[in-house]
């Protein structure tokens, strides 16, 4: 019997200590935050936009850790959120466009020359049977089987109302705060409930009643939900992975006031003040889990994983001619250009070489596998392929290089009533520094060297034609091998040919 009693607590004492030393992971998730939004430079030099912003706090983090100046999401919200928590690329779970609130409501805006094919527009589900989505085993839900508490803050966006996934809950975190089927926050004011009208239930940001009538921002209100949350469960010795999901710098621009006034005595417009302020208020909520972690010394023990979940606003909403606001990128959120899915991405941690720069080009589908390795996850077993592919080797080692990694984006959508080329209609390809576009509306290829042209202005489809064809065959079995679905012309409701089809 004192043997039995003996063994157990030394059981006991050898999970407790597995505990303990296993790495906290936070995901630091931005809503259309650009790859030029930050005082961190991404490209060879600080530009005048990076000068424009002031992120303390990025730059805190880049020195911690590593830089990829790389990394890509999808162009809208939805898809990349749904790619990160299932490491499904977006031509295999389907889910391509952004979901609505209300569920069997496509957003698609109406084309003349094409019809969206069937998609998931009710977004991801981990139960079987719903309806237009994309049954798979969820991120969350395997690190709560491995022991972590797992807390959602802020916006989810990954399933329609009345399905299972619009509450995180139902996807394996432990606690919500304010995660819903909403895109965007109705309002950023705690003064109005962060709510546009009182009655405004869809869009109104949820959990944070006791912040109503107050004169708080809900960047700072989540942060400070946020960390509650972490205080509560380290008595539990668990390990945490917090999904700190925030809804800036989403639309509503409101007024931060906070920071406001210098970006508007800095000469900024109202709008691209009240955007910078939105940036900045974002930066100072990861200094403040910063600070959190270092003053309870587990900074040295956690993961940070900041990204954002598309390219940043270039087409309407910010001030200025349309598409320059993330150059040298061209165009931005909406686009297979460069500038609507290439986002800024830092990470810190264990093992990872501080102040440390890799130009691996990576996805937000490699998050998943990363997430799980970092956990020490060795074996799972999930009901999707996944896609990705773990960023570890490349975290702990900056100069690793894979050049035969091939990344794949697909929006065969109509994301605004606002037509560029480029923007909507569109599949893309990476492999190497080459970089194929298919625009499906003109059935046409561009072809671009990303080494030599980052952004994207000299088209060589035709003065490399051996390098296309290549491409363009490398690109349709991609896409073959994942059931794309393409969309359809209006005329014949026969769907466009596949890349390697293009004449």
């Amino acid at each position: 019997m004192v043997r039995l009693l003996i063994f157990l607590g030394l059981a006991a004492c050898s999970q407790f200590v597995m505990a303990q030393n296993r790495p906290n992971i936070i995901i630091f998730l931005v809503d259309d935050m650009g790859w030029q939004d930050t005082s961190v430079p991404f490209w060879q030099e600080k530009t005048a936009i990076n000068r424009r912003f002031h992120t303390p706090n990025m730059e805190r983090l880049a020195r911690k850790g590593m830089k990829f100046t790389n990394a890509y999401a999808n162009p809208v919200c939805t898809p990349s959120r749904v790619s990160l928590m299932t490491g499904m690329n977006v031509v295999r779970h389907n889910v391509t466009n952004w979901t609505n609130t209300q569920k069997n409501t496509p957003t698609d805006y109406p084309d003349s020359l094409l019809s969206p094919p069937g998609w998931n527009h009710n977004g991801m589900s981990p139960v079987a049977g719903i309806a237009n989505t994309v049954h798979a085993t969820p991120l969350p839900q395997l690190l709560r089987q491995a022991g972590y508490f797992t807390l959602h803050c802020g916006k989810a966006h990954f399933a329609s109302y009345g399905t299972p996934a619009a509450n995180p809950l139902a996807i394996g975190f432990e606690k919500n705060i304010a995660g819903t089927a909403a895109g965007h926050p109705s309002s950023f004011l705690g003064e109005k409930s962060f709510r546009r009208t009182p009655n405004d239930t869809t869009w109104g940001v949820r959990d944070l009643e006791k912040y109503h009538g107050k004169d708080i921002f809900l960047t700072e209100a989540l942060t400070l939900e946020a960390i509650a949350a972490l205080k509560e469960n380290q008595p539990s010795q668990k390990p945490f992975f917090l999904y700190m999901s925030h809804y800036a710098v989403h639309l509503p621009f409101d007024k931060d006031a906070r920071f406001y006034q210098k970006y508007l005595d800095m000469g900024l417009t109202d709008t691209e003040a009240r955007y910078s302020a939105l940036v900045e208020g974002m930066d100072k909520s990861l200094g403040d889990i910063m600070d959190y972690l270092e003053a309870n010394n587990l900074d040295k023990n956690t993961y940070i994983l900041f990204i954002s979940d598309n390219g940043g606003y270039s087409l309407h909403q910010r001030s200025g001619e349309v598409h320059t606001q993330n150059l040298p990128l061209k165009q931005g959120k909406g686009s297979l250009y460069e500038g609507g899915i290439r986002v800024p991405m830092l990470v810190s941690g264990p093992k990872i070489e501080p102040n440390s720069i890799s130009p691996q080009y990576v996805c937000i589908d490699d998050f998943f596998p990363t997430v799980l390795g970092m956990a020490g996850v060795a074996r799972y077993t999930v009901l999707q392929t996944v896609d990705g592919k773990s960023l570890l080797p490349f975290m702990e080692n900056k100069d690793k290089r894979d050049d035969k990694k091939i990344l794949l984006w697909h929006y065969p959508n109509n994301w605004t009533n606002v037509q560029f080329k480029g923007t909507s209609w569109g599949s893309a390809m990476r492999r190497g520094d080459w970089k194929l576009i298919y625009l499906h509306k003109t059935q046409t290829l561009e072809l671009y060297n990303l080494k030599d042209d980052i952004g994207e202005l000299n088209d060589l489809a035709k003065t490399q034609p051996a390098k296309l064809k290549q491409m363009a065959r490398l690109f349709t079995d991609e896409l073959k091998k994942r059931n794309a679905h393409l969309p359809a012309f209006k005329a014949t409701g026969q769907p466009i040919p596949y890349p390697d089809e293009v004449k």
